[in-house]
C-alpha cells in the first residue's frame, strides 16, 4: 500500500469546499450533447446514436426506445407514426408521469417491481427517474428492498435477466457465456454464487438480482454503459432449507456444492469470461466467507477483478477513518482499531487499514497488523482460535491473554483503541458502557457501526453521540437522520450529519477507472488512490458537524475523482493498456466524463443494417443475435 504522510497533510488542501463540491456534483450529472474533443472515443456519449432498426423492434429495445418522447422526425423516419399516441413529450414530462406511477405503488417491494419493469422498457427513463430521486429511491433499488426482492425471486419471477450458469453443466459454461456478445461488447461483469447476500444469507439462484442491482449502481453512480454489462449467477445449489422445500424455487434443488467441484466451476467461469470478453472487468459479489477472499486472492494477480465485500467495504471505511483522524488531528500511524465481526467485510477493512499503516510507518504488514484486534463469536481472535486464512494475520498470541476476559468491552479496556468498527450484524452490541469506554481513551473516538440492514446496527448514531456528548465521529452502514444535541459552544444545540459508509461512493469509480484504462489488474496502489479520491472530498474536512463521507446524491462527481486517481495509479503501475490517456487532471476528468453514460435522449441517426454495429442493430445483450454459438466457441 502507498498511503504517505504527504497525503495526510494534503487532505485539506486537496478537498473542495462544500459549496464548490455540491456545485460540481450538480453540473457533472447531466453534460450536454455538444461535440467534445473526445467524441472520437468508442464509448463517447456525444452526438447522435446510430440505429438500424425501426418500428416495434426499436420500441422493444430498451436503449433505443423513448416512447412518447420520439420526435416527429424520428417517428416518420423509423416508422413509429402508427405505434405511438400523437402527443410528443419531453423526458421531464415522462419522468413526472413515471414518478406518479411509482408513488402509487403500495410498498417498497412493489416500487422495486415497478422500476424493474420500467428498466425493461426504457433505460434512459429508468435511470433518469432514479437519478432525479436518488436519495428516495436508493434503498428501493438496493438494500434493503433489493434484499426482499431476492428473497422472493422465485415468487416474483416474470422474465429472466442475466446469465444463469449451472454447476452440473460445466460443458455449457463457455457456450452460455458466448451468447452474450463479441469480445468488445462487454465492459463489466458482476458475478455471484448467491451464498451471502446483503446480510440475509444463502439465496441460491435469487442471487442473480444482486448482480443486476450492482450493475444498476455502476451506471447510476459512475456512468458504466448499461448495455455493455453482464450480470451472472453461479448456481451451485443452496443450503437454504426454505428454498429447497419451496416447490416454486427456480434454482438447483440440491445442497450447495463445495470443494474441488466448486473450484472447477468458478475456474471454468473465470477462464471462459476472460477468453470470450478479454477487456471486461470482473466484479465478485456476495460470495460466502470461506470463498470470497480465497477466490479474490487466487485471481487478483492474473486478471482485472474486484470483490466489493472485501475491497470496497475496506476502501470506503478507510476513507471515513482517514477523514475522522484528520478532523481530530490524529495520525493513522498511531491508530489502534478494534473490529467487532471478523467476517468478509471485517477482515477486508482490517486489510486496507493494515496496509495503509504499514506504508505510513514504513513497516511490514505483519507488524502493522499488531495495531488491529478482531473480535468474533468466540471473542478476541487468538492463535488458539479456529481461523480462516484471512483472519490468521490478526490472531493475537494466546498466552498474552491467558486469564483475561476476551469480550469486546474487556478488550477495549485493555488496549484503549481510538477506532471501533462494527461488522457483526449483532444489534445493540455497542452498549453505553462500551461507547463510554471508547471515549475515555481518546477525546474524539471514531465509531463506525456498519452492519446492514438498520435493525442489525451495533448502535444508532443518536445513542453514540449522546453517550459521548457529541464528541464521537460516526458513520453507519445505512442512512440515518441528522442528530441534534447541546454539544456546541456554551451548550448550544448543534446538528451533526451522519455519513453513510456506503460502498457506492467508491466501487463504481474503481470500476470506471479500471474499465476506461483497460487495466490488466487492480493493484494495491489503485485501491489506495480510490481511498485518496473519496477522503479528499470529505465534507467533514471543512466542517466537523458535516458527514465524514460524501453522500450518494453527490456520487457522480465523486466517481469522476475516484476514476481519475485510479487511472493515474494504473498508469504509474504499468497496468493501464488503453492508449493515449491524458494525465493532466482537468483534461483527464473531461476524458472520463465523455465516456460516462448519462440518461439523456441523444438523437437517433438512421443507418442501413448492412455494415452497422451490433449496437445499431439492437443486438447488444440479445442472446441469439450472434453467429452460431458453437462456431464461436470453437473459434475462441
Amino acid at each position: 500500500m502507498y498511503l504517505t504522510r504527504p497525503f495526510l497533510r494534503n487532505l485539506s488542501r486537496q478537498s473542495l469546499t462544500r459549496a464548490t463540491f455540491h456545485t460540481t456534483c450538480k453540473t457533472s450529472k447531466m453534460p450536454t450533447n455538444n461535440k467534445s474533443r473526445f467524441s472520437y472515443l468508442p464509448l463517447s456519449t456525444s452526438g447522435s446514436i446510430e440505429c438500424a432498426v425501426s418500428g416495434t423492434v426499436l420500441l422493444n429495445t430498451p436503449y433505443f426506445n423513448r416512447g412518447s418522447a420520439h420526435s416527429a422526425e424520428e417517428r416518420r423516419e423509423f416508422n413509429l407514426t402508427g405505434l405511438l399516441p400523437a402527443s410528443i413529450q419531453t423526458l421531464e414530462q415522462q419522468t413526472e408521469r413515471a414518478y406518479q406511477q411509482y408513488s402509487s405503488r403500495p410498498d417498497a417491494l412493489a416500487k422495486n417491481t415497478f422500476l424493474t419493469s420500467l428498466k425493461e422498457q426504457n433505460l434512459v427513463l429508468y435511470f433518469k427517474l432514479i437519478q432525479e430521486h436518488l436519495k428516495e429511491m436508493f434503498s428501493v433499488v438496493y438494500t434493503p428492498t433489493e434484499g426482499d426482492a431476492i428473497q422472493n425471486f422465485s415468487r416474483l419471477f416474470r422474465r429472466p435477466e442475466g446469465c444463469f450458469l449451472n454447476i452440473n453443466d460445466l460443458d455449457r459454461v463457455s457456450h452460455d457465456l458466448a451468447q452474450w456478445g463479441k469480445p468488445e461488447d462487454i465492459d463489466y461483469i458482476v458475478v455471484t454464487d448467491g451464498e451471502e447476500i446483503l446480510g440475509i444469507g444463502d439465496q441460491g439462484v435469487g442471487g442473480i438480482l444482486i448482480s443486476v442491482a450492482k450493475l444498476v449502481l455502476t451506471t447510476l453512480c459512475a456512468g458504466i454503459h448499461p448495455n455493455r454489462t453482464l450480470p451472472v449467477v453461479l448456481d451451485c445449489g443452496t443450503d437454504n432449507e426454505n428454498l429447497l422445500n419451496d416447490d416454486l424455487y427456480l434454482g438447483l434443488r440440491q445442497k450447495r456444492a463445495r470443494g474441488e467441484k466448486y473450484d472447477e466451476f468458478v475456474d471454468t467461469f473465470v477462464k471462459s469470461a476472460r477468453k470470450l470478453f478479454p477487456r471486461a472487468y470482473i466484479h465478485f459479489e456476495d460470495f460466502g466467507l470461506t470463498n470470497a477472499r480465497r477466490i479474490l486472492d487466487h485471481y487478483r494477480p492474473e486478471i482485472p477483478c474486484f470483490n466489493d465485500d472485501v475491497q470496497g467495504t475496506g476502501c470506503v471505511t478507510l476513507a471515513a477513518i482517514m477523514a475522522g483522524l484528520h478532523v481530530t488531528k490524529q495520525k493513522l500511524r498511531d491508530t489502534k482499531m478494534v473490529i467487532f465481526g471478523a467476517g468478509t467485510a471485517g477482515v477486508g477493512i482490517a486489510d486496507q487499514v493494515r496496509d495503509a499503516i504499514a506504508s505510513e510507518k514504513g513497516i511490514s504488514k505483519e507488524e502493522a497488523a499488531k495495531q488491529i484486534w478482531l473480535i468474533d463469536k468466540p471473542g478476541l481472535l487468538t492463535t488458539k482460535t479456529d481461523l480462516d486464512h484471512g483472519q490468521q494475520t490478526y490472531a493475537k498470541d494466546d498466552s498474552e491473554w491467558d486469564g483475561k476476559d476476551r469480550s469486546l468491552l474487556s478488550v477495549i479496556k485493555e488496549i484503549h483503541p481510538n477506532v471501533l468498527i462494527g461488522t457483526s450484524t449483532v444489534p445493540k452490541a455497542f452498549t453505553e458502557e462500551i461507547v463510554k469506554e471508547m471515549a475515555k481513551a481518546t477525546d474524539r473516538p471514531v465509531i463506525l457501526p456498519l452492519s446492514n440492514p438498520t435493525r442489525l446496527h451495533e448502535a444508532v448514531p443518536e445513542d453514540i453521540l449522546k453517550w459521548t456528548e457529541g464528541r464521537a465521529l460516526v458513520a453507519t452502514g445505512s442512512p440515518f437522520d441528522p442528530v441534534k444535541g447541546p454539544w456546541g459552544p456554551d451548550g448550544k444545540d448543534v446538528e451533526i450529519e451522519v455519513a453513510e459508509c456506503n460502498n457506492s461512493v467508491v466501487f463504481p469509480g474503481i470500476g470506471l477507472g479500471a474499465v476506461l484504462s483497460r487495466a490488466s489488474k487492480v493493484t494495491d496502489k489503485m485501491l489506495v488512490a480510490a481511498v485518496r479520491g473519496v477522503a479528499a472530498l470529505s465534507p467533514a474536512l471543512e466542517d466537523d458537524t458535516a458527514p465524514l463521507l460524501p453522500g450518494v446524491e453527490d456520487v457522480r462527481a465523486v466517481s469522476v475523482r475516484v476514476a481519475r486517481e485510479v487511472i493515474l495509479a494504473a498508469l504509474e503501475d504499468g497496468v493501464a493498456t488503453e492508449r493515449d490517456i491524458p494525465t493532466e487532471a482537468g483534461v483527464l476528468d473531461d476524458w472520463i466524463r465523455e465516456q460516462m453514460w448519462d440518461p439523456v435522449y441523444r438523437p437517433l441517426k438512421k443507418v442501413e443494417p448492412e455494415g452497422a454495429s451490433r449496437a445499431a442493430k439492437a443486438e447488444l445483450k440479445v442472446v441469439g443475435s450472434l453467429e452460431s454459438v458453437e462456431d464461436k466457441v470453437a473459434r475462441e
